[in-house]
């Protein structure tokens, strides 16, 4: 009996090779679809959406090796796994929960863009890596997280402090940037001209 051959491979389109890229070399989840690879959050990370200005004027209060990307007009901050189930309490906690903020927290079930690769060109034109990930090292350790509920409750938002968690700090200092981006934006925009009378 003759065993048969194994079909011919297909070349790797681009949209199939940005997929393996995230899923062999990270390890992260990916779901393709009409707009291209997307990235599931929830698993490995989660991700907290801000509006480009503000992010980029708190970029340098950041890790420089946890992951950011930039989606047009949003930045996405890569935090640890079940982060943005804490931060609409966080918010609350810090004495932002009131104020209408350019802040989202995507977690469990959720997906964004797949930025294109570093050194890659592909159809992944939409999100760019602003500091991508680093293939073998695990992203987890970097990315800020709630370490624990006491180190929280001893956090003195006044003062800040060497003991505060990352996550707080970082949502802390998103809510500061997005609030004061809001203001710029709105102090930037033309006043109505007055309607002329005859």
């Amino acid at each position: 009996m003759v065993a048969p051959f194994p079909a011919p491979r297909r070349p790797l389109d681009a949209v199939s090779t940005v997929q393996q890229w995230y899923e062999d070399e990270l390890g992260w989840a990916t779901a393709s679809g009409p707009d291209g690879v997307r990235l599931r959050t929830g698993l490995r990370f989660d991700v907290l959406e801000i509006p480009a200005d503000a992010g980029f004027r708190m970029l340098h209060r950041c890790d420089p090796r946890s992951p950011v990307a930039l989606n047009g007009e949003t930045m996405q901050l890569l935090v640890a796994a079940g982060s943005a189930d804490e931060v609409p309490g966080l918010l609350d906690w810090l004495e932002w929960g009131d104020l209408p903020l350019d802040l989202v927290a995507v977690g469990s079930g959720g997906f964004i863009d797949a930025p294109t690769p570093p050194g890659r060109t592909g159809s992944q034109e939409a999100a760019a890596w602003v500091r991508p990930p680093e293939p073998g090292r695990q992203v987890e350790p970097v990315l800020p997280a709630l370490t624990s509920l006491s180190a929280v409750s001893t956090w003195s938002v006044a003062g800040g402090g060497g003991g505060a968690p990352d996550l707080v700090r970082l949502v802390d200092t998103a809510a500061t940037h997005c609030q004061r981006a809001r203001l710029r934006r709105a102090l930037h925009v033309p006043t109505r001209q007055p309607l002329a009378f005859s």
